[in-house]
């Protein structure tokens, strides 16, 4: 595992922060406007990106090049960018693109950091309602309108008393659907929507779990930083890493995420 000294830390933390900074000004700037220059990325489906994932990852990419110009860069937008630092920066400009160009307050900017064994250090920004999330190496904190706080994950030592989210009700193929329906069946809450906010809110100790399908690396890495700072788990249904993306199950503590991960995988 490679080492961070105290001083690089300091500075990862403080360039991300510039970047998400960077980044609510051009995710404001169009939101909740008709200015949304919207665009479908794919053929077959519906994959919205609007002029602000753009302008959001071209400010945090200009900031990297002044910042931290030995780094590689992977984002959503413009792809990647290799380095010679042995670390990455991973940039999801606006996650939640479906529900920003509907108005929501839900969507986010995700950021991390990492290295070969991973994230390091990331960040779940929602710059409408002013709320930060950041975590790493052991540690979590929220800011925003309640002020500036450690966070961490909760006890809940059952699934019946459980709250559950995923973004889409079809989570991802019929297979994925029904392993989700599988837990979700147990809990005692399920709950839909909200992107990447739902792990800010695992994070928070608001929430249990979080189960999805078909992820990217730029839709993850943000948020596995968050939740292992705050002392929860996030891995693939199998167990094993998932900052490459595919399925992923967040959960507040061990006890309910092996409940969970024995019914994922029961079918």
């Amino acid at each position: 595992m490679q080492t961070i000294s105290e001083n690089l830390k300091s500075d990862l933390i403080r360039v991300a922060g510039l970047l998400a900074d960077a980044a609510r000004i051009e995710t404001l700037r169009y939101f909740r406007t008709t200015n949304l220059g919207l665009e479908n990325k794919e053929t077959d489906s519906f994959d919205p990106v609007t002029i602000a994932d753009r302008a959001a990852e071209k400010a945090m990419r200009d900031i990297l090049a002044l910042e931290r110009p030995d780094d590689a860069i992977l984002g959503e937008e413009f792809g990647r960018k290799p380095g010679t630092s042995g670390l990455e920066w991973v940039l999801d400009p606006i996650d939640g693109t479906r529900g920003y160009m509907s108005g929501s307050p839900t969507w986010g900017v995700l950021i991390a950091v990492s290295n070969h064994d991973g994230p390091i250090y990331g960040i779940i920004d929602q710059p409408y309602i002013g709320e930060r999330f950041s975590g790493g190496w052991g540690q979590a904190h929220s800011v925003g309108p309640l002020g500036t706080s450690a966070i961490k994950t909760r006890s809940t030592k059952t699934l019946d008393q459980a709250t559950i989210f995923t973004t889409f009700p079809e989570v991802g193929t019929a297979a994925e659907a029904a392993a989700f329906r599988r837990v979700a069946e147990k809990c005692r809450l399920t709950r839909y929507g909200t992107d990447c906010y739902a792990y800010a809110l695992l994070a928070a100790g608001q929430i249990d779990l979080v189960i999805e399908a078909g992820l990217n690396a730029y839709d993850i890495q943000g948020p596995i930083a968050v939740v292992q700072g705050a002392g929860g788990i996030l891995t693939n249904w199998q167990g094993g890493p998932v900052h490459d993306g595919g399925q992923g199950i967040a959960a507040a503590n061990p006890d309910i995420y092996q409940q969970a991960l024995k019914l994922l995988n029961a079918g």
